[in-house]
């Protein structure tokens, strides 16, 4: 049976949203929109059939067709939405990034688990069809032991102007685009594995604003392994979104978005829309074969509602919104105080007391294996470690 939604939002995420929605499942259907204009409200219902339009979210949220709420307002507006749907007793999803900060993130954690609803973290980039391949090489064994997650994330920066408000936003790029590629990372070195520290950098360098436009940070977890994280509004060329993974047997690249084998050249007579973020319709460009699909929005929402209806937790919650915030919270610390700065989760649901140290390998009863090749002039060889004196030492096989 398919879900009747209330959304939130008629800007452009809720559009993206809402292209989903009623395109994947065939079965789902917005049945009221809530707008702070008068005229977005009336616009997005006529575009996408919804019989219901107001500017009150409180009555979008207590309209009696609709059993689940999809939040996609800005970050200062979540926590007021979260809470009516607590009081009207409605399942909830809530866009990427859960709250403007740790503390925010857990007070709607606690909320939605105090009211008992269904709630939903939607990190569309968590759901890419590349992504959802990696992870399940990564959590099968293909890569041993995660040691390196890398996620990265720029573009010229966003559509709508209350991003660029450090009040209503909450901050810049890393709260902006750092909450995907923490959470990418931590999927992948394992959302069990708790994250110790964050090192940051973080400044503004184009553009007219009080938060940063440009960020890279290292989240240092238990196991050893290291979350990195790569933000930028400055990126000139469209959007760039890459992972890299690398574990003790194996490394995974994954590019989601600017050049994935799509090119095409064009002198921009006719040209209209390419994908999202690009900056010309002219010359060579990159577009994106499925743009709903590829970035995660389909295969978000089916995870949801399939979850909503087997009465199990999706893959992505508010409690992984909760410790994404407490993330960014240290790396805007550290980004301050330039130093490692420890990431403060007063509920911690994980694994406790990780040791982040690594089986040797070993050669034989003598020696650790370091390394084993072939030379350009074909000898066949390795480097070793005497297991007593500590020697390397190197063998012709």
């Amino acid at each position: 049976m398919g879900k009747k939604i209330a959304m939130l939002g008629s800007g452009f995420i809720g559009r993206f949203y809402a292209d989903s929605l009623h395109g994947q499942r065939s079965q789902d259907q917005i049945v009221s929109i809530y707008s702070r204009k008068k005229e977005s409200a009336q616009k997005f219902a006529g575009d996408y059939g919804v019989s219901h339009w107001t500017c009150s979210m409180e009555e979008a949220i207590q309209n009696k067709q609709a059993d689940v709420v999809v939040v996609s307002l800005p970050n200062n507006l979540h926590e007021a939405a979260v809470l009516e749907c607590c009081r009207a007793g409605k399942a909830v999803l809530c866009t990427k990034p859960l709250g403007r900060n740790g503390a925010e993130a857990k007070r709607m954690l606690e909320a939605v688990e105090k009211a008992g609803i269904f709630h939903g973290y939607l990190e569309d980039l968590c759901y890419t069809p590349k992504f959802l391949k990696a992870i399940r090489s990564v959590r099968g064994g293909s890569l041993g032991k995660i040691l390196w997650a890398k996620s990265r994330e720029t573009h010229p920066g966003p559509h709508s102007n209350w991003f660029w408000d450090k009040e209503q936003a909450g901050g810049g790029a890393i709260l902006d685009l750092g909450c995907h590629c923490i959470e990418l990372a931590r999927n992948f070195i394992g959302k069990d594995i708790r994250p110790k520290e964050v090192m940051c950098w973080a400044a503004t360098q184009v553009k007219p604003i009080e938060a940063e436009d440009h960020a890279i940070g290292l989240v240092q977890y238990e196991s050893g392994a290291i979350g990195q994280f790569e933000v930028s509004w400055t990126f000139r060329g469209g959007m760039d979104l890459r992972d890299e993974v690398m574990g003790s047997e194996g490394t995974i690249w994954i590019n989601n978005f600017l050049r994935t084998g799509f090119e095409m050249f064009t002198t921009g007579k006719g040209a209209e829309y390419v994908s999202e973020k690009t900056e010309s319709n002219t010359g060579w460009l990159f577009p994106v074969g499925d743009e709903i699909n590829d970035l995660g929005y389909n295969h978000m929402f089916t995870d949801m509602f399939r979850s909503m209806e087997q009465n199990k937790e999706p893959a992505e919650t508010f409690y992984d919104g909760y410790v994404v915030n407490s993330i960014m919270d240290s790396a805007y610390r550290s980004a301050q105080s330039r130093k490692w700065e420890p990431v403060n989760l007063e509920d911690w649901r994980g694994k406790t007391g990780v040791s982040p140290e690594m089986k040797l390998p070993d050669y034989d009863d003598q020696f650790y294996l370091i390394k084993e090749e072939t030379t350009h002039d074909l000898r066949h060889k390795v480097i070793l470690k005497d297991k007593k004196t500590g020697k390397i030492v190197e063998r012709d096989l």
